[in-house]
């Protein structure tokens, strides 16, 4: 059975692993065959291979990606946490091409957790910010 302790563990295993570390693998190992996404970043699918994207397009721009938790908070099978990411760009991101520059991108989300694995997301980020950041929007 879960707690909210394992259920804190596993989704900070799941984004260190993705996004931190960059391996794609975490995917497997943390969400749900049945995984979905309710607000995926940046038009990736709603699926576990979405998710895969989003950590393989950050870490391809931004390999010391990396997220600062402000707050972990677990009740019952939902883990919610705050969080600021962030790196510098070192390959293109949505077209646009490595400048060097280190972007922050605030954020919560939402984990619930079933039987020690991820089954759905939900998460607000600062994309205009980040948007503003790349210079693709003003």
């Amino acid at each position: 059975m879960s707690t909210p302790e394992s259920n804190k563990a596993v989704v900070t295993d799941f984004i260190d692993g993705l996004f931190t570390k960059g391996d794609l693998g975490a995917v497997d190992t943390y969400l749900a065959e049945d995984f979905i996404n309710h607000d995926p970043p940046f038009g990736v699918s709603t699926d576990r291979e979405g998710m895969r994207a989003a950590g393989r397009m950050f870490r391809a721009a931004f390999p010391d990606w990396h997220a600062e938790q402000h707050a972990l908070i677990a009740e019952g099978d939902l883990v919610v946490e705050r969080f600021t990411a962030g790196g510098t760009q070192r390959g293109e991101v949505m077209g646009v091409p490595p400048d060097g520059k280190t972007v922050s991108l605030p954020g919560i989300n939402i984990f619930r957790v079933r039987d020690g694995l991820i089954v759905e997301r939900w998460g607000r980020l600062d994309d205009l910010g980040l948007l503003r950041q790349l210079g693709v929007a003003s």
